[in-house]
């Protein structure tokens, strides 16, 4: 039986998510190297007020996800795959070892910025919960008709469907959702994630990226805009820099893990919305978040799915 680490994408960002990271020396350290490489204390970047740009949400997330398993790592944990949702990839390349870590923080506050500067008001993601892809994708063209720019973004799960686009189409959307009896929310994110409004900042985020060092992955990396596996550097080089213009397929992605033998989901830091999205696939296996849950119970967890055979 096998293992998997998750880390979320944006939206579960919250004021002080970094200061609420376990104070310890192995946290300590990583936020130590952050600041290093952007000239600024980090610690800054969790306030309410530096939380309304994508730039700070994104490295907090990698920050948090990054330090928090390797917290686990530390004391000799390992999983057998990693996948993150979104900017989540980032932190599940580190941990696999495909980048190093200031490397990543380098990428990933350009890529917050590129999002950031290209679209700073009017587009953001919602949220369609309790209904079927096929009819979301339909409510979606019927909008698209009337030149709205929205898109289907994110297939989290088979009843809850993302939306990315501009706020007017978006609530076009959403009001023929609700006329349903469908419900419709409005998510923390002030851009337009995975569609084809990011295309042109995903292309120059890939040639910055040019100039980084990509390897093997050290630990199998599912991609969560594939759903399939990924080993090259170049493989997950390329998956890096276009996923923020690709649909997010969540739901096919913890699909995959499982068919591949996968038993234990592990959702490291912040947040524990992916460990509710997977119990539907997990519903056999065991799925549970670094957060709120003590350490010693992660640790028999991974160690009994070690043990399993």
């Amino acid at each position: 039986m096998s293992s998997l680490w998750v880390y979320p994408g944006q939206g579960v960002q919250k004021p002080n998510m970094l200061h609420d990271l376990p104070q310890d020396d192995v946290v300590k350290h990583y936020l130590a190297r952050a600041s290093a490489v952007l000239g600024q204390d980090v610690l800054t970047l969790d306030t309410p007020e530096a939380l309304q740009s994508t730039r700070a949400v994104q490295l907090c997330l990698l920050i948090a996800g990054v330090a928090s398993s390797q917290q686990l790592l530390q004391k000799q944990l390992k999983p057998d795959y990693v996948a993150g949702l979104s900017i989540g990839a980032w932190a599940a390349a580190v941990v696999a070892e495909v980048l190093s870590f200031e490397d990543a923080v380098r990428l990933v506050a350009l890529r917050g910025e590129l999002m950031q500067n290209a679209y700073p008001t009017g587009y953001g993601m919602t949220a369609i919960i309790g209904t079927s892809r096929t009819q979301v994708e339909h409510w979606v063209a019927e909008v698209q008709q009337q030149r709205g720019q929205v898109y289907v973004a994110n297939i989290n799960a088979a009843n809850q469907i993302v939306i990315s686009g501009a706020d007017s189409a978006m609530q076009q959307v959403a009001t023929l959702a609700q006329q349903q009896g469908v419900m419709a929310k409005r998510l923390q994110v002030s851009v337009p994630s995975h569609c084809e409004l990011l295309e042109q900042q995903a292309h120059t985020l890939a040639q910055a990226m040019q100039e980084v060092e990509f390897k093997a992955a050290k630990i199998r990396y599912l991609s969560s805009t594939t759903a399939r596996l990924m080993l090259s550097a170049v493989q997950i080089r390329q998956d890096l820099a276009r996923n923020m213009a690709c649909v997010v397929e969540w739901e096919s992605t913890l699909q995959a893990a499982w068919e591949r033998g996968v038993r234990l989901q592990l959702e490291l830091l912040p947040g524990t919305v992916l460990t509710g999205l997977a119990r539907r696939i997990f519903k056999e296996g065991l799925v549970m978040a670094f957060q709120g849950t003590r350490m010693d119970n992660i640790m028999i967890a991974m160690q009994q799915q070690k043990d399993c055979v």
